[in-house]
């Protein structure tokens, strides 16, 4: 691993968010200057390409927390994830100072991305790849900020989940795994934050119907990142940038979801 490595990924929906953001890349640019950890940043982008998709009278639909993406969609989705999102992302490191480089998964094939279920389209399952491109970047004192857009082996735009993304990048370098979004952590029946997660209570909460949609997404995501890894991962919010210097120093916030 190079040093301490702190892999973060955000929610789309903090995009729109310019007080959060701003708050967010201010405790982040503090934290760097410190020199303490390196972080990796990964995002998706959904609120733009709803908007987008919207806007040319596409209609988008959601498979268990998955957007089912048709290949004719996906010059539009790689252009608001790949494009717009990671650029305003990007404009965010700028302003506050950051040295930061924007990235997709493809580059170096720091992941490797397959289609995930034909029936989902363009839909791509992310697997650990080469750590190469990141290692290097870090070692000399950059900050990645990778968008979750893939390249299929056969060349194919591949939309990605921004969680699975993470994981697989985290699980490549041997770092920290945190998942951020715009909720605090998991939640129980109650609507109760469980600071604590395993795989079986997870099991037994998605069999509920109380983890569903886009959490058991990330929750599948954290579960095998943190078997992987042989460490707990962190399902937190955005919401709370206060947080935030308690998370980069290692501390718990939000759910912990264990490596068990």
């Amino acid at each position: 691993m190079i040093k301490d490595t702190l892999v973060i990924k955000l929610g789309g929906a903090l995009i729109e968010n310019d007080a959060s953001l701003n708050a967010l890349f201010d405790g982040l640019s503090l934290y760097l200057k410190d020199n303490r950890r390196s972080l990796v940043l990964v995002h998706g982008g959904g609120c733009l390409v709803d908007d987008l998709l919207k806007g040319l009278g596409l209609k988008s639909e959601k498979k268990k927390g998955l957007r089912v993406t048709p290949p004719e969609h996906m010059p539009y989705i790689a252009g608001a994830l790949a494009g717009t999102a990671n650029k305003l992302m990007m404009a965010k490191a700028v302003q506050y100072k950051m040295p930061a480089v924007g990235l997709s998964l493809a580059d170096d094939g720091m992941c490797v991305v397959e289609q995930m279920d034909p029936e989902l389209g363009s839909v791509g399952a992310a697997h650990p790849g080469s750590a190469r491109l990141l290692q290097l970047l870090l070692d000399n004192g950059y900050m990645p900020v990778v968008s979750s857009i893939g390249i299929a082996a056969d060349g194919r735009l591949m939309n990605v989940n921004a969680d699975q993304a993470a994981t697989s990048i985290a699980m490549s370098l041997g770092a920290d795994l945190a998942l951020l979004s715009d909720v605090d952590g998991i939640l129980d029946s109650r609507k109760e934050l469980i600071t604590e997660i395993d795989s079986a209570r997870a099991a037994e909460l998605v069999a509920e119907g109380v983890i569903t949609g886009g959490m058991e997404v990330k929750v599948k995501a954290a579960l095998e990142a943190a078997a992987t890894l042989g460490k707990p991962v962190s399902v937190a919010g955005w919401k709370h940038p206060e947080k935030l210097s308690r998370l980069l120093a290692g501390e718990a916030i939000g759910t912990r979801v264990l490596a068990k």
